[in-house]
């Protein structure tokens, strides 16, 4: 499915809204005002057409905020006690998650870890509307983080580890993908971990992905402690640079899987339905399986489902990695051939051995 929008202006800063005020717009529409303090602005707000705008977190005088609600503005106020920014209007960073490692700090008092604590507590009604309006704002974000990047999906098992072959190839995976494509994964540890990995380096030669892959090695997994994991992944980032843009989907839903720090740009939801969804959708150049078990299971036929149905232009191609794996060990081929008989999916399924061939068929897919 093909998303549309209208015209968005975000605004995030007192400066940034004075200059296109004072630059002379008054008709709002579009307008997304985020966590301003807009006590001194009432004046040159009622001064404009505000139907069709919306202020999400914002403060205003007193009387302020019920005018604009009446002109036709949304008004949604800040939800208080949350750690998490509800209305934002961008994807988190890796260091945005991990914000207290920059300082010498351990996994525990991070973002990340307190919106995990935060999501595990009994919640009211309030807690579940600043959930569902934190994945809303998100959601938007990433809707125009990928306008104009082609994507491709890696999924694979969480438990991949640090060191053992199966990272390696999910790290040569990305290295071969990121080469021409945006990797997009689940944003966790394991195979994700990898695959974002990998993609990050593609720039790069592949004597520096095994330098990178036999530094992460000497913490394998992020227990017992994800700070050592982390901190490694942090220093193996600072060596290498910026790289390759890639992009992660995580959830709060399995918060005790960290979320990998190769992704540059990652998309964090609480609730893990919307994730997976979005996660299939936005692999606009097909979705990459590697071995996996119950979680890679149901991607793969949640991916299988969404392209049984869908006409020729809109199926993505799927490619699962390891014909002893799909084939005897957990036998899901089999039964993605029988789905894709006589339906436009069946050209565009596939079972390979390696990597190398997975990326080959991802290239004369998007040629």
């Amino acid at each position: 499915m093909k998303r549309t929008r209208g015209r968005i202006v975000h605004i995030e800063s007192l400066e940034e809204l004075d200059r296109r005020l004072a630059a002379g717009a008054r008709h709002l529409s579009g307008w997304r005002v985020r966590g301003l303090d807009l006590t001194e602005r009432g004046d040159q707000l009622r001064a404009c057409v505000v139907e069709g705008a919306s202020f999400l977190g914002c403060s205003f005088a007193p009387g302020t905020g019920e005018e604009l609600d009446r002109a036709g503005a949304l008004v949604l106020p800040a939800i208080p006690d949350v750690p998490v920014d509800v209305h934002r209007g961008r994807l988190y960073s890796p260091g945005e998650l991990y914000d207290t490692l920059a300082a010498g700090g351990t996994y525990d008092g991070s973002l990340d870890a307190r919106a995990y604590a935060w999501a595990q507590r009994p919640g009211d009604a309030e807690d579940e509307l600043a959930k569902a309006l934190h994945d809303h704002a998100v959601d938007q974000a990433l809707q125009s983080w990928v306008a104009g990047r082609h994507l491709v999906g890696v999924m694979g098992g969480h438990a991949a580890l640090r060191g053992h072959p199966e990272y390696a190839e999910a790290a040569r995976l990305g290295h071969l993908l990121g080469a021409t494509h945006v990797v997009a994964t689940g944003g966790g540890p394991g195979a994700m971990e990898a695959a974002n990995l990998g993609a990050r380096l593609a720039g790069r030669p592949a004597d520096d992905l095994a330098a990178a892959l036999d530094e992460l090695a000497a913490v394998a997994s992020y227990r017992p402690s994800v700070t050592a994991w982390a901190q490694a992944a942090r220093a193996v980032a600072d060596r290498f640079g910026g790289g390759r843009e890639s992009l992660g989907i995580p959830t709060w839903h399995y918060g005790h899987e960290p979320p990998n720090l190769f992704a540059t740009a990652v998309a964090k939801y609480f609730r893990n339905a919307v994730r997976e969804a979005i996660l299939l959708e936005v692999c606009d150049r097909g979705i990459v399986f590697l071995p996996g078990a119950a979680g890679t299971v149901q991607e793969v036929f949640q991916d299988a489902c969404e392209n049984y149905y869908a006409d020729e232009s809109a199926v993505a191609p799927m490619i699962l990695v390891g014909v002893e794996h799909w084939t005897r060990t957990l036998p899901a081929w089999p039964l993605l051939q029988a789905l894709a008989r006589g339906r436009a999916i069946e050209e565009h399924v596939h079972l390979v051995d390696t990597v190398e061939e997975a990326a080959v068929l991802v290239g004369r897919s998007a040629g």
